[in-house]
């Protein structure tokens, strides 16, 4: 067990966003069912976005293994996700604005209940960003949408790398002029969490078993020795004293 002390030096939280701040499943489905119903587009949403987190991952390794083509922005990756998806499950009728409005719908995503209160307690005490995958922009987007707090936006692009590589959690810490212990990152996925320990971050985990709805099948629980675990982010906040 780790003790209050240890984490006395912590002056900055960041966050993974996609399912530890933001839901983004429930809030993709229910948009793109709203949408398509207005659009007059049937559909079965669900399976898009469950497809297109599917592909998340691997359009990230794509940009690693070739790195002659030069970084690719979140949005990018995902517009080439769905393209392929909306020729797989044969919806027609597309123009390119719809293709557009889906492909920001990432941009559209509400946050889990305790997130907005949660982060609000810790920003009274510390700086508090998100650290993502996503791109400049869409996390702004975000920002805005769901009245996420943030004191500035991290992303993935401003190191061009993407989350696990080192560079990221790395990245954050020199543009905070912070040391990577003075930095906690704050995540539901174990994965996340192992790679900023690796690299010298304070870690905290909170569970979202709801994440992946009916197909989740990993972090349910924390499985590694991470500084803080957590029922929500209001609970990160008492072990922090704000």
């Amino acid at each position: 067990m780790t003790t209050p002390s240890d984490l006395s030096a912590v002056k900055a939280l960041v966050f993974d966003v996609f399912g530890t701040v933001v839901d983004w499943r429930t809030s993709l489905i229910t948009d793109f069912m709203w949408w398509g119903r207005h659009r007059g587009i049937t559909a079965d949403w669900t399976a898009l976005v469950d497809g297109w987190r599917g592909m998340y991952m691997a359009s990230m390794d794509d940009v690693r293994k070739h790195p002659e083509r030069g970084y690719v922005m979140l949005d990018d990756l995902h517009r080439q996700s769905l393209e392929k998806l909306v020729d797989q499950l044969a919806i027609r009728g597309l123009t390119e604005a719809d293709l557009d409005y889906l492909t920001k719908g990432w941009h559209r995503l509400h946050p889990w209940p305790d997130s907005v209160a949660g982060l609000t307690r810790l920003k009274t005490k510390f700086v508090i960003s998100p650290l993502s995958n996503g791109n400049v922009a869409l996390l702004t987007n975000m920002a805005k949408f769901a009245g996420l707090p943030w004191d500035l936006i991290l992303s993935a692009e401003l190191f061009e790398h993407y989350k696990p590589d080192p560079e990221t959690y790395l990245g954050a810490a020199r543009l905070l002029c912070l040391k990577p212990e003075e930095v906690m990152m704050v995540a539901a996925h174990n994965g996340d969490l192992a790679a900023a320990q690796k690299n010298g971050l304070k870690t905290a985990f909170v569970a979202r078993p709801t994440e992946y709805g009916p197909l989740q099948k990993i972090d349910f629980e924390a499985t590694g020795n991470w500084d803080i675990v957590a029922k929500d982010f209001g609970g990160i906040a008492d072990r922090l004293g704000c």
